[in-house]
């Protein structure tokens, strides 16, 4: 497929046709297994030697035909993209973007919203190279522009904010950030570029954990980051002297799920804001933290700016203490208890949100002091009244002692 023809086609039909086997015979491209690629001679391997692009063969840890249609078919969803860099997690991506933008000396600006392993990093990893990252709130604009001094290099963005699901002016804080020499790096887990398309909306890399959305059968791990020329340069480098490389195994899982990511996320969508409609109506529940709600503070930039959403959300209850929390989640048939999200199956997760903020209140300003203990779903697809049974089955357990 021509790159001009590619461009004009919708994101349905990229999903299916992006990364495609280039043999007419198949419609996968196979899975390569190799590590060691032989040339022909001595010239053939010097000349190996003289790009560094995919598609090209050179040594197994550069990737091979499997990787590529991965981060083709990825390249090809995120508008404004020159290439995509794949990494063995979703951790490893931030980890692989944020030292390909920064060095010993520089201020790194993080959202006080963002993933905690990402804040671990922040505080952990990078303090320890010697680049200083300060937190602060998304929401405040005016203390945000105050944060930045001759040192900031970079701006660490996610959008809507983990666990607690704020929505950010991105485009603002993205063009302050290039205002002042800054590079807005976002984590697009959430979303993905079908849902919010970071490139177009002024940042200059977008991550993803494609162990979420794009894997969403909960077996594989893998992360990637897109960015344009200059910066997928400076991605691949850093992949590439970090030794970073993915199994060809979960790149075509990957590239399996990716096919039927839409029609997963449009089903998880409406049944999440099924249940997070039931749940704001009900006593237990004191506030339902999901932008896609038009009662959300967070909805009337979540509609300017993004064209999807996912099945992931919060609720805080009413007045609970985290013995009744736990009543809840463990009372849920239908709920499996952990960590990851995006897959097939529906998970929840207790979280309390003092320990992982530093620059945004909580409980938010004008709630109530009780209302502070959250729960997060992930959606999966089971059916909406099947969820909403077994959820109203564990609100009822949760009262009892």
């Amino acid at each position: 497929m021509t790159g001009t023809r590619e461009n004009k086609l919708l994101p349905a039909t990229r999903l299916v046709t992006g990364g495609r086997s280039p043999d007419p015979h198949v419609v996968n491209p196979p899975v390569y297994r190799a590590s060691t690629h032989l040339y022909a001679d001595c010239a053939d391997l010097r000349a190996g030697t003289k790009s560094n692009a995919d598609g090209n063969f050179f040594y197994g840890r550069r990737g091979s035909p499997t990787q590529w249609a991965l981060a083709e078919a990825l390249t090809a969803l995120e508008p404004g993209a020159q290439g995509t860099v794949l990494y063995p997690s979703g951790v490893a991506a931030i980890a692989g973007a944020l030292l390909a933008v920064l060095k010993p000396g520089d201020v790194l600006l993080v959202t006080d919203n963002a993933y905690d392993p990402s804040r671990a990093m922040a505080k952990g990893l990078l303090a320890r190279l010697g680049i200083d990252a300060r937190f602060f709130d998304p929401l405040d604009i005016a203390a945000y522009r105050a944060a930045f001094c001759d040192r900031t290099r970079a701006v660490w963005l996610e959008n809507p904010g983990s666990l607690t699901m704020e929505v950010c002016d991105i485009p603002a804080l993205a063009d302050e950030a290039r205002e002042r020499g800054a590079v807005s790096l976002i984590d697009n887990t959430w979303a993905t570029s079908l849902g919010f398309p970071a490139l177009d909306r002024g940042c200059d890399i977008t991550v993803q954990a494609l162990t979420k959305h794009v894997g969403g059968h909960s077996d594989l791990m893998m992360g990637a980051a897109s960015a344009g020329e200059r910066w997928h340069r400076a991605l691949r480098r850093t992949a590439q002297e970090l030794g970073h490389v993915v199994s060809p195994d979960d790149a075509a899982l990957a590239l399996r799920g990716l096919r039927t990511m839409q029609l997963r996320l449009e089903r998880s969508t409406r049944t999440a804001l099924a249940l997070a409609g039931w749940l704001s109506a009900r006593p237990e529940v004191a506030h339902v933290l999901c932008p896609m709600l038009p009662s959300d503070t967070g909805h009337e930039l979540w509609r300017r700016d993004f064209t999807g959403g996912c099945g992931l959300f919060s609720f805080v209850l009413s007045g609970r203490d985290d013995a009744a929390r736990c009543r809840l989640i463990d009372a849920l048939e239908l709920f499996g208890i952990g960590y990851s999200w995006g897959g097939f199956e529906s998970l929840a997760l207790p979280f309390d949100v003092e320990p992982i903020r530093a620059r945004m209140d909580w409980p938010r300003p004008g709630w109530q002091d009780g209302d502070r203990y959250a729960i997060r779903l992930s959606v999966g697809l089971e059916d909406q009244q099947d969820l909403i049974a077994d959820l109203e089955r564990a609100l009822a357990a949760m009262e009892h002692q």
